[in-house]
C-alpha cells in the first residue's frame, strides 16, 4: 500500500498486465505513459517495454482507435490513451465498429481493447475547443461498448485491470479533474467489477448518486448533510453501462428520495437514466437532478464554476427534496 495518484494507479495496472502478456500493446499521442509518486519507482512504459509495444503515433485519434481495435481482432490485447478533446475524433470507430463487430459476427469476434478517454470538462478555464462538460453520455449510448468512469485512484487501478482482461471493448473514461487526486492504493494487482456501483455512505433519508469527476463534490455535500443530521446514502455509479440498477433501486426503496448529480449536460445525461430506472421500479419516490446547463463551458473560470454542480448546489437540492 502506498500513496498514488490517479494516473500512477492506472499505469501500474497497465504495467502489470503488459508484464504478464508479451503481446499486449499501448498506443499514445502527445502524453507519454510516464507517472511517478513519492517512494515508488517511476513508471515509464515506453522505456520498460520498448517502442514496438508502446507506440507514440502521429496526432490521429481515429487511427489510434482503429489500430488497437485491429490488434484486438487479431488476438492481441491492446489499449490506447486519447487525450482531451481528441476523444471525440475517434467516436466513429467506437460507435460503428467496436460496439458492433462482436454482434455482427455472431459472437465470433472478440476485441480485448481499452480506450482510455480523457475528459477535460471538470477543469475551469479551458473553454472553446478544449473543453466539453463531460461527454460521458456519448459513449454510454453505444451498444456493445462497456463504459466505466472511476472516481478515485483505487477504483481506477482495479477497474483498469478488469477492463484489460475483458474480452470485449471498454471505454475507460478518465476525468482530468481527478488528475491530482492521491490516496493509499494497494501495490498488488486486483480487480474491481465493471458492472457494480459502490455505496460510499449508508443512510435512510435520501439517496444521492454521482459519478466520475463529480464525486469529490458529492462526498463533500454528503459530509455537510450528515453533520446537519441527515442520513445520506451516497452511491458512486462507477459504471455507466452496464448500470447497476439493483443497487440504485434497493437504496431508493429504503429512502424514497433520489437526488441524481450529473457530470454531463442536463438533457439526456446519466442522471436522467438513473431516475428513469428507479422510477420504473420504485413507487412513491421523489426525484431531483442536478447537471451542467445545456451550454458550452465558458472561458471565465468564475462563470464555469457557477455553472458546474458543486457541494452547495447538492446540499440545497437535498434539503429541498427531503423537506
Amino acid at each position: 500500500m502506498a500513496r498514488k495518484s490517479f494516473m500512477y494507479s492506472v499505469l501500474e495496472a497497465v504495467q502489470y498486465e503488459m508484464q504478464k502478456d508479451p503481446n499486449m500493446i499501448w498506443i499514445f499521442e502527445l502524453t507519454p505513459p510516464v507517472a511517478s509518486t513519492p517512494g515508488k519507482p517511476v513508471i515509464n512504459l515506453e522505456r520498460e517495454f520498448g517502442r514496438k509495444r508502446v507506440v507514440n503515433t502521429g496526432i490521429d485519434e481515429m487511427w489510434m482507435a482503429a489500430c488497437v481495435l485491429g490488434a484486438g481482432l487479431a488476438g492481441s490485447r491492446a489499449a490506447t490513451y486519447i487525450p482531451y478533446q481528441g476523444n471525440a475524433m475517434c467516436f466513429q470507430i467506437l460507435q460503428n465498429h467496436a460496439g458492433k463487430l462482436h454482434h455482427m459476427t455472431g459472437g465470433q469476434a472478440q476485441m480485448p481493447v481499452v480506450f482510455v478517454l480523457e475528459m477535460t470538462g471538470q477543469t475551469p478555464g479551458f473553454a472553446g475547443q478544449h473543453s466539453d462538460y463531460e461527454i460521458d453520455t456519448y459513449y454510454a449510448h453505444i451498444p456493445g461498448l462497456k463504459t466505466v468512469i472511476p472516481s478515485n485512484p483505487t477504483d481506477a487501478k482495479g477497474m483498469m485491470v478488469s477492463a484489460l482482461r475483458d474480452p470485449n471493448p471498454v471505454a475507460f473514461l478518465y476525468a482530468a479533474g481527478l488528475r491530482d487526486m492521491i490516496e493509499d492504493v494497494p501495490d498488488d494487482p486486483y480487480t474491481t467489477p465493471l458492472d457494480k456501483a459502490a455505496i460510499r455512505s449508508e443512510g435512510s433519508d435520501i439517496t444521492i448518486v454521482g459519478s466520475g469527476g463529480g464525486m469529490p463534490e458529492v462526498l463533500k455535500a454528503t459530509e455537510q448533510l450528515q453533520k446537519q443530521g441527515m442520513k445520506v446514502e451516497t452511491i458512486d455509479l462507477r459504471s455507466l453501462k452496464p448500470m447497476d440498477t439493483e443497487t440504485l433501486v434497493t437504496s431508493v426503496q429504503k429512502t424514497k428520495r433520489l437526488l441524481a448529480v450529473d457530470q454531463s449536460y442536463y438533457t439526456l445525461g446519466p442522471a436522467a437514466e438513473v431516475i428513469a430506472r428507479v422510477a420504473e421500479n420504485v413507487d412513491g419516490a421523489r426525484f431531483k437532478r442536478i447537471a451542467f446547463p445545456d451550454a458550452p463551458p465558458p472561458a471565465s473560470p468564475e462563470m464555469f464554476l457557477w455553472m458546474r454542480p458543486n457541494a452547495d448546489h447538492i446540499v440545497a437540492a437535498a434539503k429541498k427534496l427531503a423537506a
